[in-house]
């Protein structure tokens, strides 16, 4: 089921487990994006400003969702554990997407993605890709080449059986730790919000990839 981490993920997790709770992480993201994007010693440049501002907007929208994901689960009878019957699960992330479209019956792209965000990531993607020292862009163009076109929708599915272009891991310490409940996808060349409970969409950076 797509709801469940990649072992790539996992990897990640471990290496770079931060909480992504509160007001006090939003201003550390703000913090640590511009350390990177900067660099040691050098006075930040408009561009880079804006991307650390778009990435603390980023930050605040996450945190906005969560609240809004955690209000809707609180609705639902409690999962006892993973070890719950298939259908069970199932049923409970199905009344889960539903709750949280209730919830937010307009969402469009840019609701989390939002344009100074939009440029962050794309910044960030771009300087990976960049990058003469890694094979992350010939990799993912070569899986994105075999990958069947799928359409997708901000507040709809994220298909179970969906073909998607494996995670760069280079890309991935790259970007924003997000919390458990959310994880990034690629498809096509799009990069996806997917709420891993809910096996929901919940917003997209389109053409994200060069």
């Amino acid at each position: 089921m797509s709801g469940e981490p990649t072992a790539e993920e996992n990897q990640m997790r471990a290496k770079r487990r931060t909480p992504f709770r509160g007001l006090a992480l939003v201003a550390a993201l703000s913090l640590s994006a511009a350390v990177v994007l900067v660099g040691q010693g050098a006075a930040p440049s408009k561009e880079q400003t804006d991307d650390a501002a778009g990435l603390k907007e980023f930050a605040v929208r996450v945190q906005n969702y969560l609240k809004l994901h955690n209000a809707a689960e609180k609705q639902l009878p409690h999962l006892k554990s993973k070890e719950e019957l298939p259908e069970m699960i199932s049923a409970h992330q199905e009344a889960l997407a539903r709750k949280i479209r209730e919830a937010r019956p307009h969402a469009e792209a840019g609701d989390i993605f939002t344009r100074a965000a939009r440029e962050a990531f794309r910044h960030i993607i771009r300087s990976v890709f960049q990058d003469p020292q890694n094979a992350t862009a010939r990799t993912a163009i070569r899986q994105r080449a075999t990958a069947t076109e799928v359409r997708l929708q901000v507040n709809g599915n994220y298909p179970d059986a969906i073909a998607e272009t494996a995670f760069p891991p280079t890309l991935l310490q790259k970007l924003p730790t997000l919390p458990d409940e959310l994880a990034y996808r690629i498809v096509g060349r799009d990069l996806v919000l997917v709420d891993r409970r809910a096996n929901l969409v919940v917003d997209m950076l389109h053409e994200a990839l060069p």
